[in-house]
């Protein structure tokens, strides 16, 4: 599984892709904000997005908006990592299509849940 990981602090980033890899998925890449993160998956096919939510530049839900109305993009799974917990933005990720949100601060076992959680949905999406 071909993972990018989108934060702008580069000590979360680190620890997001160290929490990956000790769960065994090791294909990474990372970038520094929505903006970055989009022109990567325009280029390159990623199996998941996991992005924070609150960066310069293009924040996660402008990133969540801009892949979902892209037609080559909009299938691509996306994972939000928050410390907001407003319901409204999560509610307004909800309409855009987000696959998973998880707050801040979490552990490997409650990440490997979500992305769990999300192959499944689209094993059952691939099947129909």
């Amino acid at each position: 599984m071909k993972i990018l990981v989108v934060d702008d602090m580069t000590s979360i980033r680190h620890v997001m892709l160290n929490l990956l890899r000790s769960i065994n998925y090791i294909d990474l890449e990372e970038a520094t904000n929505g903006w970055q993160a989009l022109q990567m998956v325009k280029k390159n096919r990623y199996d998941l997005v996991i992005t924070d939510l609150n960066m310069p530049k293009m924040d996660g839900r402008e990133l969540l908006k801009e892949i979902r109305t892209d037609e080559k993009l909009k299938h691509t799974p996306v994972l939000v990592v928050s410390s907001e917990q407003d319901k409204e933005r999560v509610k307004e990720l909800i309409q855009h299509g987000v696959n998973g949100f998880v707050v801040k601060p979490f552990n490997a076992a409650t990440l490997q849940k979500q992305i769990q959680r999300i192959e499944r949905q689209m094993q059952i999406k691939a099947n129909k």
